[in-house]
């Protein structure tokens, strides 16, 4: 089989890289400024979801589309810089995954619900932009996780069918997204915000504590059940 007309698409919070405590901590501080709580339960409510969605939700439903941004951009502003002083790593696993799909021909992008300035601040600190043909951010969608546009999206730039696509995972969200795409999903409990079984019955394919639990053949054989 042809691995230019297979492709993984990486989500990147919690399965790429866990930068859940940096984004935690920005939550905190502009929540704070706005004298209004934010507390562990609201990140695992929100976790893995666009800032409009989440704005609009926690602060008011009738927020403009300029006020989202505004309000969003300050909050990544105190991200980029806790990012920038603590630094961010890949999870353990991920580059083997990442060099070995790219020696097997394996297409592969960046399916995300983060802002685009954030994944560029995360490819660059990681050193793993080269990896990458697509990068889909939150910039890119109208509609965030569990619906499959930012994948789809991904299997588009990508050139790959839909049905020819894996996605690797953290999120109940996102496995919904992935599914309701018509791909096959691998979740990684690795950060932990989400338990076995709520996975599964988002309708995972697999699920794996670690990345390094997963081999590149085992991602290109489950590709070709499909």
């Amino acid at each position: 089989m042809n691995r230019a007309t297979m492709a993984v698409i990486w989500d990147v919070d919690g399965t790429l890289v866990d930068t859940g405590e940096l984004h935690f901590r920005a939550w905190q501080k502009f929540f704070g400024e706005m004298e209004q709580p934010f507390t562990r339960q609201h990140f695992a409510d929100t976790f893995g979801r666009r800032n409009p969605e989440i704005l609009r939700e926690l602060i008011r439903p009738d927020l403009t589309d300029d006020e989202v941004k505004e309000l969003g951009d300050r909050k990544e502003s105190y991200y980029l810089a806790e990012a920038e002083e603590l630094g961010i790593d890949l999870l353990p696993g991920v580059i083997m995954l990442l060099d070995g799909l790219q020696k097997r021909g394996v297409k592969q992008a960046i399916g995300s619900s983060a802002p685009k300035g954030n994944l560029a601040a995360i490819l660059q600190l990681t050193k793993s932009a080269t990896y990458f043909d697509a990068v889909i951010g939150q910039e890119d969608t109208q509609k965030g996780k569990p619906d499959p546009q930012v994948f789809l999206l991904g299997a588009q730039r990508l050139g790959v069918p839909p049905e020819r696509c894996l996605v690797f995972e953290d999120a109940v969200a996102g496995v919904q997204a992935a599914k309701a795409g018509g791909m096959r999903c691998i979740a990684v409990r690795f950060v932990g915000h989400h338990s076995s079984e709520s996975l599964r019955d988002a309708g995972a394919d697999r699920i794996v504590e670690s990345l390094n639990d997963v081999s590149v053949d085992e991602v290109i054989e489950l590709i070709d059940e499909s």
